[in-house]
């Protein structure tokens, strides 16, 4: 498996990233904010936390219109793999490629915590190495992680088993506990909690390490 992990000014999630992909075998490639066009033969494009340029205007709405942002919407649109994770998250859903918006906490405060996590579901390469309704612990470090979107729009995300977290003790006023969501195809994974903290038993935990090794076992079988 070929990923590539995007940076931004101001992410500083990148690296850990990159490692999570790494410690699960897959070969990565770090890809500045102003190039163009991914590598050749990327499988899965990583979208890491941080504060993007500052968070200035709306958390990942200026990194949402870098130049690299064009390419990862191809990627998307080609069927391609992509996850963001925290303001990777905001990023993916200022592009539009996945719905909704992550408001401020709902306390109006930064938090960074471990938190429970209930997998919604199994059926995608991402959670596939989880059971539906396993609880696993993953930090969260944000301000604006606080989960919106009209009622049609989470009435579909559940119908069409879309979501793939739950928070088991909402910590931002989160919309029906939502913590992470899909695409419609699956492919696309944007989720506010952070698994590559939680994928090296230095890190005090390894319940996102399942993630990568479900991801990349699926992408090197496909």
């Amino acid at each position: 498996m070929r990923a590539a992990v995007l940076v931004f000014p101001g992410s500083n999630c990148d690296r850990d990233l990159a490692m999570a992909f790494r410690n699960a075998g897959a070969e990565v490639e770090m890809v500045w904010h102003k190039d163009t066009e991914l590598p050749a033969g990327v499988d899965i494009v990583g979208v890491p936390g941080g504060f993007s340029f500052g968070d200035y205007l709306r958390c990942g709405a200026i990194a949402a219109n870098s130049p690299i942002c064009k390419a990862l919407a191809a990627h998307v649109e080609r069927g391609g793999y992509a996850l963001g994770v925290c303001n990777g998250f905001q990023v993916l859903a200022e592009t539009g490629l996945l719905p909704g918006a992550l408001l401020r906490n709902g306390n109006q405060h930064y938090i960074c915590r471990n938190v429970g996590l209930e997998v919604a579901t199994s059926n995608s390469a991402y959670t596939e190495g989880y059971n539906a309704g396993q609880v696993v612990t993953i930090p969260i470090a944000h301000h604006d992680g606080n989960y919106f979107a009209d009622g049609d729009t989470l009435d579909r995300l559940e119908g069409e088993d879309l979501v793939a977290f739950r928070y088991t003790d909402n910590p931002n006023g989160s919309q029906r506990d939502i913590a992470g969501i899909l695409s419609p195809n699956r492919r696309v994974l944007g989720m506010m909690p952070h698994p590559e903290r939680a994928a090296e038993e230095a890190h005090g935990g390894t319940d996102g390490a399942a993630l990568f090794r479900a991801l990349t076992g699926a992408l090197e079988t496909a």
